[in-house]
């Protein structure tokens, strides 16, 4: 079978699964990590839930946070309810964590330069933060692991290069290995400490093995990941070498191989490509999956099934990656690179189902395989996670899966660090909520911005500047469970050249089966505020098919302009997003072109004040005797306050010439959308950019994910029913 045939099968499972009511994993709740601080710590440093472990009696999460030099913990007794257990200091950097009995078994690193690595093993009571044992290991702990009969633990001592040295290349010494402590009655017992000598296996620097990942299985085997070394070993419980060997290679088709082109093309190939290997979990006593992160020369942008003899049982080659890009989530900036980026995978078996569960760090996506046959998983479900998903923990006893969200945006104001609680339910898929998979060939999507109700439940929709060189319009049937993307149009100019450097912020119907789009503009990124008349086949229609802004306007413009596009009558209205330079505080403009007599003139609408940050408006849509307006901050999470849609009377939409005074609307509130955006348990995504309304009041929203770029790649679609007031 091919990989581009695996990838239909596993995605076509993916929707199968959607579409017939059986066990699914949904996400119930998210917890921001900084939420752990105690009272008058500064809010404002970054946090980082990396590994993540649970008390055996599922009641307690525990995880490391680097940056914060502490061990976090979280109270799920309800787990729809997360609550601040607050942190455990360390004297050090926690790299892992490993649970048992009431005991967190922590790898801590203190090394103070890359050519003295030291660190420790400690055993820290969980819930007060005693110390009750501490290991000197010598070197950088990287991953910890418990056997599961509790008599010993491993650890991968990773003493990681220097990558600002030597073209950060391996061969830089001391060299890694593997330490083994035993637990004796649930006590590190530090005079067992052995070292397990890695050097001279790989391929790859033999010199200079760098541990990176551990997993041990039902027999006292341990399975370790050499990254950079492109190679895995398992060692018997008495510390010797069974087998080792190279992670191999594979060869590439149908991706996206060059970045930050404002494109998706997935026509190019890597051949040869290393694994190189992050992540890895023991299946059965027999087979262990590796996620293929890469560093060095790799990164496959998938997964792998060995068994321990070293043979290939499965390769998941670009199939995960494929599923990943119908989603709405392929991290386009990582092309050239790794792609979405595998880093980690766990396996637990919920009920008698066995599932491996593969997180793509870039894409923030989790995978779900169950995999009852090794030689066949069967990708179930694409779980959405928080940004740069690190770790997890399975609790199938009460029916839970945790992931460890690590990256937080705090410095460009995006989400916070947070960890995310998936529950095995009875009952359909949530995610996704928009899908391109059926199309004839493969569709990557993303950064969706506006909106457009046609006929028979169809949606259109743009992307935004992100994808400024693929200027693009999307048809969507709502009439699907997810709801799906069934055709592209590109923009284009009359050469049949693409219209690059478009930032389309809105859409509109013109009535004759094409459409007008609004580009938002970057002055100084040479990008016009314009809107723009396209056919029904994408081409931009001759000279009066750009309307450019009138003088008036271009004196006072600032960078944030049209965000949203509707018609009434032979009038095209546009919102302004926030003020511009003869603006009162607080009021925008709603800018009118009568197509007719060409003449612009505006309105003023009235914003709210924001309470941080900035608020300002992102779609407008005409319907019925209203205009419909989505009003929004810029803030994620726990921090958002502002994410609404108001109506305006038509009759009200009566525009003044630019340059003088602008008479003001009044606006309504129609709908509070913060319900709506924690509805699947997630936190709130900072851009609700685009509003659709069918003929019967039926109303869809829209979220716009960055084009995955620092951001959990998420996108919202929902269906808010009837939008139309109740009649009096």
């Amino acid at each position: 079978m091919s990989l581009r045939s695996l990838c239909l099968t596993s995605v076509l499972a993916l929707a199968a699964s959607q579409s017939v009511a059986e066990m699914n994993f949904n996400r119930i709740a998210s917890f921001p990590v900084v939420k752990n601080m105690a009272d008058g710590e500064d809010m404002k440093r970054e946090t980082s839930p990396e590994i993540i472990a649970a008390t055996a009696d599922g009641m307690t999460l525990v995880y490391t946070d680097s940056p914060l030099g502490v061990l976090g913990r979280i109270d799920i007794t309800d787990p729809s309810s997360p609550q601040p257990l607050g942190n455990i200091e360390l004297n050090g950097e926690p790299t892992s964590v490993a649970v048992f009995g009431d005991q967190a078994i922590v790898g801590v690193n203190t090394s103070e330069s890359y050519t003295a690595p030291s660190g420790m093993l400690q055993s820290i009571t969980i819930a007060d933060g005693t110390v009750t044992q501490s290991c000197d290991l010598g070197g950088q702990p990287d991953s910890v692991a418990i056997a599961p009969d509790v008599t010993f633990v491993s650890v991968a001592i990773e003493n990681e290069r220097d990558e600002d040295f030597g073209d950060g290349r391996t061969g830089q010494m001391p060299a890694g290995m593997l330490a083994m402590v035993d637990l004796k009655d649930g006590i590190l017992a530090c005079d067992t400490l052995r070292m397990v000598n890695l050097t001279g296996l790989a391929d790859v620097s033999p010199e200079d093995p760098e541990p990176e990942y551990v997993s041990i299985n039902a027999l006292g085997e341990t399975v370790v990941t050499l990254q950079e070394n492109n190679h895995l070993v398992v060692i018997s419980k008495d510390g010797e070498v069974i087998t080792h060997f190279s992670a191999g290679a594979v060869d590439l088709q149908e991706i996206d191989a060059t970045d930050e082109r404002g494109a998706l093309m997935f026509t190019e190939a890597q051949a040869g490509r290393l694994r190189e290997p992050d992540a890895v979990t023991w299946i059965d006593e027999n087979h262990f999956a590796t996620a293929n992160e890469g560093d060095m020369d790799g990164g496959s942008r998938g997964w792998t099934i060995f068994n321990k003899d070293g043979s290939v049982v499965y390769e998941s080659g670009t199939d995960f990656e494929h599923a990943i890009v119908q989603i709405g989530h392929y991290p386009d900036k990582r092309s050239d690179s790794k792609g979405v980026e595998p880093e980690s995978v766990t396996f637990a078996k919920f009920g008698d189902t066995p599932y491996v569960f593969v997180g793509a760090e870039r894409a923030s996506v989790v995978g779900v395989y169950e995999v009852s046959n090794p030689a066949a998983p069967v990708l179930k479900q694409l779980l959405p996670s928080g940004v740069g998903p690190e770790g997890y923990v399975a609790i199938p006893e009460r029916n839970l899966l945790i992931s460890a969200n690590e990256k937080d945006l705090i410095e460009d104001n995006g989400a916070r660090a947070h960890v995310m609680l998936f529950e095995y339910q009875d009952g359909s898929a949530d995610y996704p909520h928009l899908t391109s998979e059926g199309t004839d060939e493969l569709v990557g999507w993303g950064a969706l911005s506006g909106l457009a109700a046609d006929k028979n439940g169809i949606v259109w929709a743009v992307n935004d500047s992100f994808y400024g060189f693929q200027p693009s319009i999307f048809k969507i049937d709502t009439k699907q469970t997810p709801a799906r993307i069934v055709d592209v149009i590109r923009i284009h100019r009359q050469d049949g050249n693409p219209a690059q450097k478009l930032d389309l912020e809105g859409i509109t119907l013109d009535g004759e089966g094409g459409f007008y789009v609004a580009s938002e503009g970057r002055t100084e990124r040479v990008i016009p505020h314009a809107v723009y008349h396209v056919s029904a086949d994408g081409k931009i229609k001759d000279r009066k098919g750009e309307i450019g802004l009138p003088s008036e306007l271009m004196a006072v413009e600032k960078r944030f302009g049209f965000e949203g596009i509707t018609k009434i009558g032979d009038t095209l209205w546009m919102a302004v997003q926030r003020e511009w330079k003869d603006d009162p505080e607080n009021h925008v403009k709603l800018v009118s072109y009568n197509l007719k007599t060409k003449e612009w003139g505006a309105v003023h609408y009235p914003k709210a004040e924001p309470a941080t940050g900035w608020v300002g408006l992102s779609e407008i849509v005409a319907h019925g005797d209203w205009v419909y307006i989505v009003e929004r901050d810029n803030q994620h999470d726990f921090r958002a306050v502002t994410k609404k849609i108001y109506r305006i009377p038509t009759s009200e939409m009566v525009p003044a010439p630019l340059g003088g005074e602008l008479p003001v609307v009044t606006k309504t509130l129609v709908r509070d959308l913060l319900p709506d955006l924690t509805a699947t348990g997630g936190y709130v995504l900072d851009k609700v950019e685009g509003l659709a309304i069918f003929e019967d009041g039926t109303a869809y929203m829209v979220t716009d994910n960055d084009g995955v770029d620092d951001h959990s790649g998420e996108t919202m679609f929902v269906n808010l029913g009837n939008i139309e007031p109740a009649a009096n």
